[in-house]
Parts: structure tokens; C-alpha cells; sequence
């Protein structure tokens, strides 16, 4: 566990896990069941050893750990664990027309057979826990690269499945460069790849996939929208605004960077906002830098890395150069050598601005006045990503119709971000936040491949009636059922019965 693979070396793992996918496929859902209970009585036994290693390693607070990556998690696994058997159960399809009467159709459900998963740094042990989970207990066999600056989650998701006392090969974490792995999975012959990253990325392996049609699942990246209706709980929604916006230092994908307030609330609205934003506290735990507090108690943790946080400071330094405004920030300083980031909040944004154009990943909202609901929608929908949004307003009537309206592939009401740890809910977007979803039922059978099975029910008829012989009459026959199913004219569908009738009894004409 935990040695860096080749690529060759992939390949080779692919294989033994193929022998340990067919051997883990053929339990039956209780036995994978029970195996899966054990990881989570590991989970349980060591709750706080599992949030301190991702504080340790992604450097996010303690709170934002356990709350927003182990706690999900535990509830991510209890639901599979229990939904399972009923998502891989075989569907009934019901007929859809009464020609075909004698056919009986269903959907069964196969596992894909070796499942890799490419996980990212800012979310590392959530996102690839519950892909993971599902995969497993679909009956596939699994293996996990996670981003090499996470790598002690990684080995604790290995400790986690460890306990499970998984067939030898079933699951495999392996470590190697993040500009490797995507070439190796594919090329070393997985049959599915879930990958979480940047957009740019996602369409590189999109490409290396097309050659052999390797189907993919691809969590993207995000600019996601918030509307603020005129009858909004302000203190609410300020306070959904700056969590989701700023918790795990703005590093969410499906976290809110775009804040479209209506006129009639602005003002109060960016008051409270800023009020709130400029008291938080920014801090890095593992090294005891804290911006005037001390303890556990602040509220924004690092940046992931240098690297992070100066794309973060030259978007934000080229939205001011075209006229944009600080209207609220907190403690920390985004020009310097630390980790720390303050939470910004800007105005005066226009539309060409890389916030409102880009994926900003970093503490930072763009607050908008706007004068209408369809302002509000339009602007919303003004964005190649589509992964998540929300709609604050005390009318939850109209406040879903409007989120009917957003381009976005989860939108919450009167909340922002937190569906990703709903496990019932499917999680994906839209444009260029990806394709296919993970989590609920689509998630789970995003793991399986449906096969559809159709019965015949009268076994002693001899010919359908399309088969050869063919003749005027049979002709005739297959005419008369369409003039009687799409035909627009009653008289004609009544002439359409005789030769309906005669054609009818080719079911049981011989040669």
C-alpha cells in the first residue's frame, strides 16, 4: 500500500483485479453487504484519527473535516450499505403498446467489472469514499489514485477499506503523478474511469478515452450562482452565502462564487455581509499561524498550496484593474508567502470579469444588484458551468420554479453546497462541469451497466408477424396496424380491422 506504480505496472494491477472482480461479482449482495459493514465500524472506531489526518494533510479546519467529508461518509455508507440490493435489483419495463402484447421486457443490472477513480485534493476523502462504496458493493473491483498532496487520506481510505477484509486485488490504491494516472488507468484496460478535477483535464482524458469508447463519469469544475430574491432572510442567506463561499478557504467546486441580490435588499444585504465577512477567522491549524485568535476556534482554514492562492490573487487583481470594488474582506493578506487567504467579497462587477467568467477557486464572491427575477435567471445562466445553485426566498413555491429555470445540475432552496453530502441526491452538472453523476441512485448505477432482457410469452406461436415469408397480404397486414395506431380518420381504422385480423394468425402459420 501507498508504493508509486508505473504505468506498466497498472496494467498488470488491472488484470489481478479483473481475476478478484469475477470471483466478488458472483456473492450475493448480503456477503458484499457484510464486508462493507466492517469499513464502517472502522469508520465509527476511529472518527477523530480520520478528521485530524485530513486537517494534517488538505490543512482545512477540523470542523469543515468532519462535517463536510467524515460525517457524510459515515452517512454516505450507511445508505448504500442499505439501498444497494434494491438499486442492482432487476427492473420490470412495462409494455408500450398492446401489438406486442406478448413480450415481456426487463433491466438487469451487471457490474462494469474494474472501476478506476481519480480523486482530487479538496475534497480527498469524501468524494472518492463514496465512489468507492458504491463501485464495491455494485460488484466491481476498485482502484484509487488520489491527489499526491493528499496522500496521507489516501492511506487512511486504504486503512478504511482494509478493514473490510476485501478478496485479495479487489481494491487497490496506488500512487503516482497526477499527469500520469489518467493514461495509465485508461491505457492499462479499467472499464470505467470517475475522475474529479479541472475541466481542462476532464476533456484530455475524454480524449484518451474516445480510441476504446471508455465510458467516463467526470465531476468538473464550477462558478456557481446564487439568486437572493427581495423576500430573502437576509441574515439567512448572508449567512449560507459566506459559508458556502468561503468554507474550505472558497475551495469548492460546488461552492457559491456568483451572489445575485435584488435591488430593493442590496444595501442591507452587503452590509450584513460584510459585517459577517470581516469578524471571520482565518487560520492554519498545523502550524499554530493564527490570524488573532487562538485555538481551534477560527473559521477559514488554508489554501491548498502557493500556487493556489496566486491564481486566486491574479483573478481577483485583474477584476479590480477593470473597475470592481472591495466591498468586505477578512483578516489575511492574499499578495503574501502564506496559505492565507482572507474572504473577499466584491462589487461593481461586470460581466467580462474572470469572476463572473471563470472558475475562481478561493475565497471570493461576486455580490450583483439585480432588479428582477429574470435578471437574476438570465446572469445565472450566463456561464459554461453548470454544477450547482441555490435560490434564497421565503416563497418556496416560487423559489422552485425558479430553480427549474437554472442551468445547473443540483440547486438548492434557501441553502448552497451541502446536497454533495445528501447520498440519496445524484451529484453532477451541466455544461462544462462534467457529465454523468455520482451519489443516489444515478450515481449508484453509474457503476452498473443495464442489460435489457425480452420474453417472449407465447412460446408456442411460430413466426412473429414480420417474419419471412413476405407477401402483399403480410404487407397489407403491418399497414393496417399502423393506419390503426397513428391513423387520423375513424373510418379509416375501422376499414384497418379485417386485415388486422387476418394478419393476426401468421402467429401460428407454418411454412
Amino acid at each position: 500500500m501507498g508504493e508509486k506504480k508505473s504505468t506498466k505496472e497498472i496494467a498488470e494491477i488491472v488484470a489481478h483485479s479483473r481475476y478478484a472482480q469475477t470471483k466478488w461479482a458472483a456473492l450475493s449482495y448480503k456477503e458484499r453487504q457484510q464486508r462493507l459493514k466492517k469499513a464502517a465500524q472502522f469508520l465509527g472506531d476511529h472518527v477523530d484519527e480520520v478528521t485530524e489526518i485530513i486537517h494534517q494533510d488538505n490543512g482545512k479546519v477540523k470542523l469543515d473535516a468532519l462535517a463536510t467529508e467524515v460525517l457524510p461518509a459515515v452517512m454516505a455508507l450507511s445508505y448504500y450499505i442499505k439501498q444497494g440490493k434494491r438499486l442492482c435489483r432487476d427492473e420490470r419495463i412495462y409494455g408500450g403498446n398492446s401489438l406486442m402484447f406478448n413480450k415481456r421486457s426487463r433491466i438487469t443490472y451487471k457490474p462494469y467489472g474494474v472501476v478506476g477513480v481519480i480523486s482530487p485534493w479538496n475534497y480527498p476523502f469524501a468524494i472518492p469514499f463514496s465512489e468507492v462504496v458504491m463501485a464495491l458493493l455494485a460488484g466491481n473491483a476498485v482502484i484509487l489514485k488520489v491527489a499526491s498532496s493528499t496522500l496521507k487520506v489516501g492511506r487512511i481510505l486504504a486503512s478504511v477499506f482494509a478493514a473490510a477484509e476485501l478478496p485479495a486485488g479487489l481494491f487497490t490504491y496506488v500512487e503516482m503523478p497526477g499527469k500520469e494516472a489518467g493514461a495509465a488507468f485508461i491505457h492499462g484496460g479499467i472499464d470505467k474511469l470517475f475522475f474529479t478535477g479541472s475541466t481542462a483535464v476532464g476533456r484530455a482524458l475524454m480524449a484518451l478515452a474516445a480510441p476504446r469508447l471508455l465510458p467516463l463519469v467526470l465531476e468538473l469544475g464550477g462558478a456557481d450562482a446564487a439568486i437572493i430574491r427581495a423576500d430573502a432572510d437576509i441574515e439567512k442567506a448572508v449567512n449560507g452565502m459566506v459559508w458556502a463561499g468561503f468554507s474550505n478557504a472558497g475551495q469548492s467546486c460546488g461552492g457559491v462564487q456568483r451572489v445575485f441580490v435584488h435591488n430593493a435588499i442590496y444595501e442591507p444585504f452587503l452590509q450584513t455581509l460584510s459585517s459577517v465577512t470581516e469578524i471571520l477567522r482565518v487560520g492554519d491549524g498545523r502550524t499554530g499561524v493564527i490570524s488573532d485568535h487562538k485555538g481551534m476556534d477560527y473559521d477559514i482554514g488554508p489554501m491548498s498550496s502557493l500556487k493556489q492562492k496566486q491564481a486566486v490573487a491574479k483573478q481577483v487583481e485583474a477584476c479590480l484593474k477593470m473597475g470592481a470594488k472591495v466591498a468586505a474582506k477578512s483578516a489575511g493578506n492574499l499578495n503574501d508567502n502564506s496559505l492565507l487567504a482572507p474572504a473577499i467579497a466584491l462589487t461593481n462587477v461586470q460581466r467580462d470579469m474572470p469572476i463572473m467568467k471563470e472558475e475562481v477557486f478561493g475565497p471570493v464572491l461576486a455580490v450583483v444588484p439585480v432588479y428582477s427575477d429574470e435578471e437574476a435567471v438570465k446572469l445565472a445562466n450566463e456561464s459554461s458551468y453548470g454544477l450547482t445553485a441555490s435560490v434564497w426566498s421565503r416563497n418556496r413555491g416560487l423559489a422552485r420554479k425558479l430553480a427549474a429555470r437554472i442551468n445547473a445540475g443540483a440547486v438548492m432552496i434557501n441553502d448552497h453546497l451541502m446536497s454533495h453530502g445528501l447520498a440519496e441526491t445524484p451529484w453532477g452538472g451541466f455544461g462544462d462541469s462534467g457529465l454523468g453523476r455520482t451519489h443516489g441512485a444515478m450515481g449508484f448505477h453509474e457503476m452498473l451497466k443495464a442489460q435489457v432482457i425480452v420474453d417472449d410469452t407465447l412460446p408456442f406461436v411460430k413466426r412473429n408477424l414480420w417474419w419471412q415469408p413476405y407477401s402483399e397480404k403480410t404487407y397489407k397486414g403491418m399497414r393496417a396496424i399502423t393506419e390503426m395506431l397513428a391513423g387520423t380518420k375513424l373510418r379509416n381504422r375501422i376499414a384497418a380491422i379485417p386485415d388486422v385480423i387476418k394478419i393476426f394468425f401468421r402467429y401460428w402459420a407454418s411454412h
